[in-house]
């Protein structure tokens, strides 16, 4: 297993957006970035336009427990940062589930595991 540590700081997220790539879907917008560590930094973003502390946590949760059955799949030495969209609040697990390794995909930050792996 790997170990990921949080991005805490502001002008970490803020790095990332500016100088990370990116990829969107209709549940989450998905950024990262190579940090030159041998560990992931994760940071999620939920904003209170979704709804209050109950939902943003619910989304907060399902978005950490997606990345954590994945993070073995992922390259290492990554910051990652996953934004929830509107859509999020409405959707159930397994819809943002495949709408996150997609942008996985997308973004090549996963690592080929050969058959019966996520990639």
């Amino acid at each position: 297993m790997k170990i990921t540590t949080s991005l805490k700081k502001n002008y970490e997220f803020k790095r990332l957006y500016n100088k990370g790539k990116s990829a969107a879907s209709q549940h989450v917008a998905v950024y990262c970035r190579q940090n030159g560590r041998n560990e992931n930094r994760l940071g999620i973003t939920v904003s209170t336009k979704l709804g209050g502390a109950v939902v943003r946590n619910r989304i907060r949760r399902r978005l950490k427990e997606i990345y954590r059955l994945n993070e073995q799949n992922l390259s290492c030495g990554l910051d990652i940062v996953i934004v929830a969209r509107m859509k999020s609040r409405f959707s159930d697990y397994h819809e943002i589930e495949a709408s996150v390794i997609s942008l996985f995909r997308k973004l090549k930050v996963v690592v080929d595991s050969g058959p019966g792996g996520v990639a």
